[in-house]
């Protein structure tokens, strides 16, 4: 009960329940309402299309060797969307994540509406959870839908065919769906250590463009070290080195090894930005 102060038993106003501020659905409906992710869904949905457009534009007789990704993209519905997950997820899907996660708390400071929610209040740590979540679960919904675009763009212009891998294997519809989906989720496990990359660097700056771009950059310089060869073994720590694990699911035998691998290492990674995060956010002078 209330008490005689006008104040509720924890010190807050009367009704007052921290668990109820900051709704995940109304954070869901403000991030939806906003440009960045009806433009950023909207080109997922496009990119299917405009590589359609690309195949039949252009010439069939470039093929040289044996045949991949790229090659065998028309011969149906499922080898069409390896194609495009395969052309997305280097840089096009880290974009898309890092935006997602990078501008949560980042924009909020930069519209000086951070302390204003803080003051309602909502608690720091509900705060952090409630973005992180929204972020994640925009990222995850952008990971299903282009290959569910693509798998139905493909199917209409180019047939329902059964898959063929690049290593020989054909595989049937039902198969291929298994093979995609497992694709999908370990591409999505990756992402995560882009989302917390961003994330992280939403909670330390107030510019999204830097927590945005900090994430995307640091992705390409993993990219570019994994690329040095006289690295070696060191080059299986760096956080981007199993990014395309995915393609030993192609194969007549899914081979785990490379997938696990990149998964603790994920895991290792995004745990540890996360807990900056959160070490950092609790204990920061809001100002912005």
């Amino acid at each position: 009960p209330p008490t005689t102060s006008g104040h509720g038993p924890g010190g807050g106003a009367p009704g007052f329940a921290a668990a109820k501020t900051l709704p995940i659905r109304v954070e869901v409906r403000r991030q939806l309402g906003r440009r960045r992710t009806q433009t950023a869904l909207g080109f997922l949905v496009l990119l299917p299309f405009l590589l359609v457009g690309a195949f039949k534009l252009g010439s069939k007789d470039s093929r040289r060797g044996a045949p991949g990704l790229v090659d065998l993209a028309t011969t149906g519905a499922s080898n069409f969307t390896l194609f495009t997950l395969f052309a997305a997820s280097g840089f096009l899907l880290v974009v898309i994540v890092a935006l997602f996660a990078g501008d949560a708390v980042a924009s909020e400071a930069s519209w000086s509406s951070l302390r204003y929610l803080l003051a309602l209040p909502i608690p720091r740590s509900r705060l952090l959870r409630q973005k992180l979540i929204v972020a994640l679960g925009y990222g995850a919904f952008a990971l299903v839908l282009l290959p569910a675009v693509a798998f139905i763009v493909g199917g209409a212009f180019f047939g329902w065919a059964p898959a063929q891998s690049p290593l020989g294997a054909v595989m049937s519809t039902s198969e291929s769906l298994v093979r995609l989906a497992v694709i999908v989720v370990y591409i999505g496990v990756t992402m995560l250590f882009v989302a917390s990359l961003a994330f992280c660097l939403s909670v330390w700056t107030d510019a999204p463009l830097a927590a945005v771009g900090g994430a995307v950059l640091l992705v390409v310089v993993s990219n570019i070290l994994d690329q040095v060869t006289a690295l070696g073994s060191l080059r299986n720590a760096l956080p981007t080195h199993f990014g395309y694990a995915w393609t030993d699911a192609l194969g007549p035998t899914i081979s785990w090894d490379n997938m696990g691998q990149g998964t603790v290492w994920v895991f290792v990674y995004s745990t540890l930005l996360l807990v900056a995060a959160w070490f950092h956010f609790l204990r920061k002078d809001i100002v912005s």
